[in-house]
């Protein structure tokens, strides 16, 4: 099984901006807004003083923004990313809210939460991230980690240095990878009651199957009424009355 992993060398970096760009015209984002990003980071160890830090959604093992679905829109795939179902997809915000790294927002044309998918709608034809093709310094890396002979498997095995960010009051587990040497520093934001959150995630689940429960009554019934309606139920036990009531008349006479 595939697990497709994105690692980022920002010491390579030089914020010209083409991952986004590319991002929002490969996946139609609108120009407010970016499922990727280049973000500032402080920096002593050069004369800048400042680093930058291109990101994404971290597609966390733990994410947050499943839990804090009520409608199982966001989900967890068994390809290591987190995706959206936009079928399905409310557009409540709980998932936005949720998200430590500030990852998501609400698409204003479609009403519908959106974020990086690692451009989804290629993965399946074997092409990597519209972020990745443009990076001009390759400080993007993208590939399944479970094939030793991909490159950012290798990338991986190689870096001296791997560091994840994650919010102070909770690990979210994300498996987008840092690896140069200089590291950024943990922005994301501390998130609040992710227990509820979880609680939330638990209790859709029970509405589904309950509703499933009821959705199976209702085509049991339908069934027996195909093979056994009512008024067949109804016939037969009048005849068997009829039957028996002329028998009786019989006996008599």
């Amino acid at each position: 099984m595939s697990r497709f992993i994105m690692a980022i060398n920002a010491e390579k970096c030089i914020n010209c901006k083409a991952c986004i760009l590319a991002c929002r015209q490969r996946n139609n984002v609108p120009l407010d807004y970016s499922r990727n990003w280049v973000r500032n980071t402080p920096n002593s160890q050069i004369a800048s003083k400042v680093s930058f830090q291109p990101g994404a959604c971290m597609h966390c093992d733990e994410p947050l923004c499943v839990y804090a679905c009520p409608t199982g829109a966001t989900y967890k795939s068994a390809d290591g990313t987190v995706n959206i179902d936009k079928d399905r997809c409310i557009g409540c915000g709980s998932c936005i809210k949720a998200c430590p790294y500030q990852a998501r927002h609400k698409n204003y044309y479609t009403g519908t939460a959106d974020k990086c998918d690692y451009c989804g709608a290629n993965l399946k034809a074997g092409e990597v991230p519209a972020c990745v093709a443009v990076c001009t310094t390759h400080c993007r890396v993208f590939g399944d980690a479970e094939d030793p002979n991909s490159e950012v498997a290798k990338v991986l095995a190689a870096a001296k240095n791997k560091v994840y960010i994650t919010a102070e009051n909770c690990d979210t587990k994300p498996s987008l990878t840092y690896i140069s040497e200089t590291m950024p520093t943990d922005w994301a934001k501390p998130v609040e009651a992710p227990l509820p959150m979880r609680f939330m995630h638990i209790a859709s689940q029970g509405v589904k199957w309950t509703a499933g429960a009821a959705l199976f009554g209702v085509i049991a019934v339908f069934i027996k009424q195909l093979f056994l309606p009512s008024d067949r139920e109804h016939g037969e036990h009048n005849g068997h009355g009829s039957e028996n009531h002329q028998e009786r008349g019989s006996n008599h006479d």
